[in-house]
Parts: C-alpha cells; sequence; structure tokens
C-alpha cells in the first residue's frame, strides 16, 4: 500500500470540471478522490480499464486521473484510447514504472505523479493539465520537469525559476534553498534539514547564515506577489500559500 501525504495544500478552484479517477485500493483513493472534490472538481471513479473505457465513450471529460498499478493498467490498448482521447490524462506511478510509461506520455496531453503521492503536487498537476487545455496558455508553458506552487514555477532542466511572468535570478545556493522548499511544500524544515539540502553537509551552517539567505530568497520570490515563504517561529522555513499558524 502507498501513503498519501496530505500536506499543506493551495486553494483550488475546481470550477465542477468533469474528473474521471482510476485509482487502486480504497485506502489510496479516497485521500485523492475526498481532496479533489474539495477542491471543486466533479468526480466520477471507475474500477477497472473496461469501466473507464465504458465511462470515456458515454460522457465528456476534462481530465482523466490513472493508477498504473490498476489490474490491467498496462494494457497498450487501453492506454493508447486513453491518451487519443479529448481528455488529458495525469499517471500515478512509482519510479520503476517510467520508462514503460514515458511512450504514453510521448502521445499528447499527459502528466505523471510519482508515488508516494503527496496531495499538493497531484492538484498542481491536475490545475497545469486543465490550464494547458484552455484557450488560453500561460505566458511560458509548464513542463513535466518543473516544480510548482501556485504561480512559482521552477524548472530543473535550465534551473531557471519564475513567479509568475517575471523570472527570477537566483544565485545557485538560492535555488537549492527554493527547490528543498518546493520539494517539501507545506512542511516546516528545520536550520539542520535546510544546511543538509543546500550545502550537502551534516554539519549545520550559522543561524546567521540560514537567515540571511532565507531572507535573500525571500526579497526575490515574494517581492511583488502574495507571500510564500514564511517562518515558524522556533521551528523552521515553509513554503506555500496563507500564513499559517505561528508564521512570521
Amino acid at each position: 500500500m502507498h501513503l498519501i501525504s496530505r500536506e499543506k495544500c493551495p486553494p483550488v478552484s475546481g470550477d465542477r470540471q468533469a474528473v474521471l479517477t482510476i485509482l487502486g485500493p480504497a485506502a489510496t483513493s479516497e485521500m485523492v478522490l475526498e481532496s479533489l472534490e474539495l477542491a471543486g472538481y466533479q468526480i466520477t471513479g471507475a474500477g477497472t480499464r473496461a469501466g473507464a473505457l465504458a465511462l470515456l465513450a458515454a460522457q465528456r471529460f476534462d481530465l482523466v486521473i490513472l493508477d498504473t498499478l490498476m489490474p490491467e493498467a498496462h494494457d497498450l490498448a487501453g492506454y493508447q484510447r486513453l491518451a487519443d482521447g479529448s481528455a488529458p490524462v495525469l499517471f500515478l506511478t512509482e519510479s520503476t514504472s517510467l520508462d514503460s510509461l514515458r511512450p504514453r506520455l510521448s502521445l499528447g496531453a499527459a502528466d505523471y505523479v510519482l508515488k508516494p503521492l503527496r496531495v499538493p503536487e497531484i492538484l498542481a498537476r491536475v490545475q497545469v493539465l486543465l490550464h494547458d487545455r484552455g484557450a488560453g496558455r500561460p505566458e511560458r508553458a509548464p513542463r513535466r520537469t518543473d516544480l510548482i506552487m501556485g504561480d512559482l514555477v521552477l524548472n530543473d532542466a535550465t534551473c531557471q525559476v519564475w513567479r509568475g511572468p517575471r523570472e527570477l535570478c537566483l544565485s545557485p545556493t538560492e535555488y537549492r534553498l527554493l527547490r528543498c522548499l518546493l520539494l517539501h511544500p507545506g512542511q516546516v524544515l528545520s536550520k539542520e534539514q535546510i544546511s543538509r539540502h543546500v550545502w550537502g553537509e551534516d554539519r549545520a551552517r550559522s543561524e546567521n547564515t540560514i537567515e540571511s539567505l532565507i531572507s535573500r530568497l525571500r526579497r526575490k520570490v515574494d517581492r511583488e506577489a502574495p507571500p510564500l515563504i514564511h517562518t515558524r517561529k522556533g521551528f523552521g522555513y515553509w513554503l506555500g500559500p496563507g500564513e499559517g499558524v505561528g508564521s512570521q
């Protein structure tokens, strides 16, 4: 069983867009379904590939979410039918399955989330797929190598960062810190954890060094937009919308 982390999620307005979910065990799917419904999407579930194809033939969906561990999920015909349809596909998969999944991703509007699943990442990928499907596209369309939090986008392939239409000029250290925060959305990271992620050391840097780095990154990321980088007094720092308890 693959646990799903329900971290602090960005606010999402699904506008009742229709989503077909083809998911695995109830313990895994329940959290995904509940989170999508709370985000405002209209959810229809299918327990088998055959049931999913029947639903796709009978009604229109804005998005399909498919767990690659579902029985018959690796049936090529099933993947082909899903990928060639009008609805984009979000695959929930394991890193060991990526090689076999890549040809499906190249067929059209498709993306993936790796297990263990994190609800904020699922919601972010859903938003990107549905946004790309609409008539208008953002000034810079997100890619599969992006880490996303609201209008903050980090591209690992090019080491570039955007906040909305504005590209941020970050030092390598600032980039590593932001990437660390984006990989743990809504999670409070201590100064010791940040030090290991940013500098790759077991010994923590001085408090002043980390506080100065956080301050520099804040000035660039949050300069012209609602703040995303927050402090939990006495504990550390976290990334996400809203202030939260104990932030400053």
